[in-house]
């Protein structure tokens, strides 16, 4: 759904980035201890531990009515039709679809010990998988005058409600996760999420904020 070329070189150089990508061709593309007490109980069901004595106590039942009727198991037709919506794809997997084919892409780094801007390119192929469930990113290009190629998958979750996306690239051996969601008011998608500094070896935030402009041009900034 958009081109994410983060895991490395946004932590690394950069305190903002923004990536334009331009479609090629316009295609219709979403784990109680028990502890062991030395003793024994004795004939009145007390408990003996050295020269002392408890009383050995029933643990009292706080479970509430509430708490029955929530643990109350759903029969099998409500059920099977929870799981029939999960697996069904939604308007916002069409959403996702309407990004399938190749984009361009022109991305811009500002990094705050150098003001001024890089700018790189690469291209990024999207494509639908799994019956349209998922979106799938592959991108290849030039960072730094190396090889650049990373993955990305997008999944809108049913469930919750909320967009879910994953990267990797050839750039380190860690995997970005971040959710969002789309606000149509803004034709923006905002995501949250956190990845890993390997100097400091500590998570750190990111937020991306994803705009559409129109059927075959996109801006994501980081």
């Amino acid at each position: 759904m958009k081109l994410r070329l983060c895991n490395f070189f946004c932590l690394i150089i950069s305190v903002l980035s923004v990536i334009s990508c331009k479609k090629r061709k316009n295609l219709r593309r979403a784990w109680n201890s028990s502890f062991l007490q030395i003793g024994s109980l004795g004939t009145n069901g007390e408990r003996e531990i050295g020269s002392k004595k408890e009383e050995a106590q029933k643990p009292e039942d706080t479970t509430t009515k509430e708490e029955v009727a929530t643990d109350t198991k759903p029969d099998s037709a409500t059920v099977a039709k929870a799981w029939a919506d999960y697996a069904t794809p939604s308007k916002a997997h069409e959403m996702l679809a309407k990004d399938s084919g190749t984009w361009d892409a022109e991305l811009t780094f500002w990094s705050p010990d150098n003001p001024q801007e890089m700018k790189s390119t690469a291209t990024v192929t999207y494509k639908m998988i799994m019956g349209g469930k998922y979106q799938e990113g592959t991108y290849s290009g030039d960072m730094f005058g190396m090889p650049f190629e990373g993955k990305g998958t997008v999944a809108f979750d049913n469930a919750t409600e909320e967009f879910v996306s994953t990267w990797i690239d050839n750039m380190g051996t860690g995997m970005m996760v971040t959710r969002g969601k789309y606000d149509e008011a803004t034709k923006t998608s905002t995501f949250h999420g956190e990845m890993v500094d390997p100097v400091t070896k500590k998570a750190k935030k990111v937020k991306e904020i994803i705009t559409y402009i129109d059927d075959n041009n996109q801006k994501m900034e980081m």
